[in-house]
C-alpha cells in the first residue's frame, strides 16, 4: 500500500538531475533506493489519491499504483532507438482504460522532469481512422465538440499534437480548425518546477484540472465508440 502523498522534494529532483548527468547503469545501482523512495514512492502515492476521482470520471480506467500499469518503468526501450541511454529522467503516470489498442483511447496524463512537470488529457498516437471519425463528428456536431471544449479558454491548457501542413478542408469555421487539422492531440498545461520541490497542492491541482478535461475525455469516448 503506498503511504500518504506528501509531494516531490529536494531528494527527488537530487535524484532526477543526477541521473540526466550520469545516465549509466553504475551510477543508476550506487543511487536505486532514492529513485525507489523520492520517485517511485511519491508516483505511487499520487496515483493512490487520485483513483477515486479518475475512477469517478470512468470506472474502466486503470487505477493501481504500479509500475507498467499507471506508472512508467524507469528502464529505456532502445532497441529502436539511437539514443542508447539506460534510463529515463522523466517519469509518468497515465490513466487509460487498459485496452491493446489504448492509443487510440484518450488518456490522463501526468509527467514529471528534472525542471518541469506538466499533465493534460488527449491521445498518445492516434490513428488516422480514429482521427478520420473525430473529423467527421466535429464537422457534423459542432455544438456538441464547443460545449465539450467550453473550459478550454478558462483554462491554462494549450492543445498540442503534429498538424498538417496545410488545412485539411479551408472551410472549417476557425474554432474547429485547429483541432481539425491534427494528426493526433492532447492538451497539456506546462509547468516549471519551482524550488526544487513540489508540495501535496500538486494532487489538488491535478485533481481538479483532471474533472475540468472530463466533458472532452466522454466526448472523445463517443467518438471511439462510434
Amino acid at each position: 500500500m503506498a503511504n500518504e502523498f506528501t509531494g516531490f522534494t529536494t531528494e527527488s529532483f537530487r535524484f532526477l538531475n543526477g541521473l540526466r548527468k550520469n545516465n549509466a547503469k553504475q551510477w543508476f545501482e550506487a543511487h536505486k533506493s532514492e529513485y525507489q523512495e523520492h520517485v517511485l514512492k511519491p508516483l505511487q502515492a499520487l496515483v493512490t489519491e487520485l483513483a477515486p476521482i479518475m475512477l469517478g470520471i470512468d470506472h474502466f480506467l486503470e487505477a493501481t499504483p504500479a509500475l507498467n500499469k499507471t506508472i512508467s518503468r524507469i528502464y529505456r526501450d532502445t532497441r529502436f532507438s539511437r539514443d542508447k541511454s539506460p534510463y529515463k529522467a522523466n517519469h509518468w503516470i497515465t490513466f487509460k482504460r487498459p485496452r491493446k489498442d489504448w492509443n487510440n483511447f484518450p488518456a490522463f496524463f501526468f509527467e514529471l522532469s528534472p525542471d518541469t512537470y506538466r499533465y493534460g488529457m488527449g491521445y498518445y498516437a492516434a490513428d488516422r481512422a480514429t482521427m478520420d471519425d473525430f473529423r467527421k463528428s466535429i464537422e457534423s456536431t459542432p455544438a456538441s465538440f464547443l460545449a465539450a471544449t467550453a473550459f478550454y479558454k478558462h483554462e491554462s491548457f494549450v492543445l498540442e499534437g503534429a498538424a498538417y501542413k496545410r488545412p485539411l478542408k479551408v472551410d472549417i469555421p476557425t474554432l474547429l480548425q485547429d483541432w481539425y487539422n491534427r494528426k493526433s492531440f492532447y492538451l497539456v498545461c506546462n509547468r516549471q518546477v519551482q524550488g526544487n520541490v513540489i508540495d501535496t497542492s500538486l494532487a489538488t491541482e491535478l485533481a481538479s484540472a483532471f474533472e475540468s478535461l472530463d466533458p472532452l475525455y466522454r466526448y472523445l469516448l463517443k467518438v471511439t465508440s462510434q
